[in-house]
């Protein structure tokens, strides 16, 4: 059967001498893993269709299992993610997120415009660590993860100041904390972003301001929520620490 899907590239592997099979998240075909041949050849006119967050229209025969690349159209190349080492960190590490979160058969529409517009926004220059602090939170929800921010997840208190209890789901209030001796403090600016988190769509996301303080509160705790509730081992989240420790 022949497939015309826009995708983009989030996983990209060699095969044989001259060939890569890449993995696509598609707008309507939830993750497909695609043959593209020959395109290691320096020559080829399929070589940028396989580089990492590729964002263009595939056309590809499957009958079942993986498909053969027959034509493809490149509708942005995200050159700058590949080309600057920070950038090409986040973007990993977002594109590797959404590959391990989603099924194979899986709708895919909002996964596809969510990363689409992290990619953009990392393209645009915007502030990356935020950027990806909100693509967090929307892998959060779309996993079913997504914390509860608006009243305490003990007794309904809807008075702070609050910590926030990965565990427990959400926040907790000043008479509730005692009961996750690991809740995370949060200032004032942090749980105003972790709220509007919640509920931002990636494609709305403007230039936002954050002082270094408060991106290293958001930052504690995202790790917190991810690593309790997805708990996965990713490589490029272990590059980008290491990356954060050099620069």
């Amino acid at each position: 059967m022949l497939y015309r899907v826009e995708g983009i590239v989030i996983r990209s592997m060699d095969y044989g001498e001259g060939n890569k099979i890449v993995t696509l998240l598609t707008e309507t075909n939830g993750k497909a893993g695609v043959l593209i041949r020959g395109a290691k050849k320096v020559k080829s006119k399929h070589a940028s269709l396989a580089q990492p967050f590729t964002y263009g229209e595939f056309v590809y025969f499957r009958t079942s299992g993986l498909g053969t690349l027959n034509h493809g159209e490149i509708i942005e190349s995200y050159h700058v993610l590949r080309e600057q080492l920070e950038l090409a960190a986040y973007a990993s590490y977002a594109a590797e997120l959404m590959d391990r979160t989603t099924q194979d058969d899986e709708a895919t529409g909002f996964h596809f415009e969510q990363l689409k517009a992290c990619l953009a926004a990392l393209a645009l220059g915007k502030d990356a660590q935020v950027v990806i602090h909100l693509y967090e939170m929307r892998i959060l929800d779309l996993s079913g993860y997504a914390p509860e921010l608006d009243e305490c997840v003990s007794c309904g208190n809807r008075v702070g100041p609050f910590k926030l209890s990965a565990h427990g789901g959400g926040i907790l209030c000043g008479r509730c904390t005692g009961k996750d001796t690991g809740a995370i403090p949060l200032g004032e600016g942090a749980y105003k972003l972790l709220k509007l988190f919640r509920r931002m769509d990636m494609r709305r996301l403007g230039s936002i301001q954050v002082k270094p303080e408060t991106k290293a509160e958001l930052k504690l705790c995202m790790r917190k929520l991810m690593d309790t509730h997805l708990g996965l081992q990713l490589k490029s989240r272990s590059f980008l620490d290491q990356l954060d420790k050099l620069l």
